[in-house]
């Protein structure tokens, strides 16, 4: 059974900063692309960042590029976003998500490319 898990969501104020992870199991995590969603309050889900199976490559959306970075570790099967400069508009459960690939340079961005999702994890940013 897959599973992903999110953990260290929680409440910052704006401007600082806050790391969320992904525990996978039950998959072969390094066949997976990776990515981090999120939906904000009254909003749709939008992709936030991307990272390719080797982790060579990834994918940022423009509202979070310089601010943002994402990384796996293929040995522990976990991926991270490091959230800096934190707005009230990231204020957003964010989800970590799945997709199998044979390429292990790509990555995708839309999330009917899916295979798997996480629960999610609330992020709170207060200004």
């Amino acid at each position: 059974q897959v599973q992903l898990v999110e953990s260290g969501g929680g409440l910052v104020q704006a401007g600082g900063s806050l790391g969320v992870s992904c525990a996978s199991s039950g998959l072969t995590f390094s066949s997976y692309a990776m990515n981090w969603f999120r939906q904000g309050p009254g909003k749709e889900r939008e992709v936030v960042a991307a990272i390719s199976s080797s982790g060579r490559t990834t994918y940022y959306a423009i509202s979070v590029k310089g601010r943002f970075t994402i990384f796996r570790d293929n040995a522990k099967n976990t991926v991270s976003l490091q959230m800096n400069n934190l707005k009230p508009e990231d204020t957003a459960v964010y989800y970590c998500a799945a997709r199998l690939t044979t390429n292990s340079n790509n990555y995708y961005v839309s999330d009917i490319d899916m295979n798997y999702w996480g629960k999610g994890t609330l992020v709170t940013v207060s200004s």
